[in-house]
């Protein structure tokens, strides 16, 4: 089973692709799932859960700010309302969410959050591999501190775009994602975006902002 942990609809202020496209060309890709993570909202994620088939799992999912930066929320009902990290971690596990850090170690990017030792009892996974990092050293990085600390690593393209769905995420045995992450039962597989991708998505959002 082969899952891309990390797509952006556009229903994130970044993102531009309608559920009805993602599931298209994730299936097309060759995937089995996918989870639609848009910021601070899980609306893309259920607008594509309905759109949920025998050939396509999907996870409802969020990228959640909050004030210490960005946090992944996997199987969620309802939004995540918090901004402080404890709470958020709290009310994804309110609704037996997995707590994931995307792109950890990455610098180039505000939004990074930056993971310390003691917040390890509350994270599930951290995605050691995302096609958007810019330097390769940044998922390096992450994939040397699950070693290091025993946690679950996982994989995602951070697709805005379509050609984007599938560069990166897990390969798994079974159906279970969700245990699968538990039991750290799974293997990342991921090949580097283009630099493009980043000023294009840049520009999309500043022209939303700017047209709604």
């Amino acid at each position: 089973m082969k899952y891309d942990l990390h797509v952006h609809s556009k229903y994130s202020s970044d993102g531009i692709l309608d559920p009805k496209k993602i599931v298209k060309i994730a299936i097309k890709k060759g995937l089995h799932g996918i989870a639609v993570t848009d910021h601070d909202t899980i609306e893309g994620g259920l607008k594509t859960k309905k759109l949920e088939n025998e050939d396509l799992k999907v996870i409802i999912g969020s990228e959640i700010s909050t004030t210490r930066g960005e946090i992944i929320g996997l199987f969620l009902s309802e939004e995540v309302k918090s901004k402080n990290f404890d709470e958020v971690c709290d009310e994804i596990r309110d609704q037996d969410g997995s707590v994931v850090v995307p792109h950890p170690f990455d610098e180039s990017r505000k939004s990074t959050f930056t993971i310390k030792n003691e917040d390890i009892k509350s994270v599930d996974a951290i995605e050691i591999f995302n096609s958007r990092c810019v330097h390769q050293i940044y998922n390096k990085n992450a994939e040397l501190y699950i070693k290091e600390h025993d946690i679950t690593g996982l994989g995602g393209s951070d697709a805005h775009f379509s050609f984007e769905i599938g560069n990166a995420g897990v390969i798994l045995k079974s159906h279970d994602l969700r245990n699968a992450i538990l039991k750290n039962d799974l293997k990342v597989f991921g090949k580097k975006s283009v630099f493009l991708n980043h000023g294009m998505t840049k520009v999309l959002k500043l022209w939303r902002k700017r047209y709604g």
